[in-house]
């Protein structure tokens, strides 16, 4: 399922190079935020390995 989503994403960055400033622009501003603020990069780090996190630990508890 993620495979197709991201595909449909590039697919549409790739046509419309319009949308691909504005995301590059958003993501730009983001890391210049993190980089600024880090509690919100600490944040952004939490969220993105809570998942690998839980799944290790429910492998070490099973």
């Amino acid at each position: 399922m993620m495979r197709i989503i991201f595909g449909i994403v590039l697919g549409l960055l790739v046509a419309c190079p319009t949308l691909a400033a504005v995301l590059l622009a958003v993501v730009g501003s983001a890391a210049v935020a993190a980089a600024t603020y880090p509690p919100l990069l600490v944040a952004a780090a939490g969220i993105w390995a809570w998942p690998r996190i839980t799944s290790r630990v429910r492998g070490w508890v099973a």
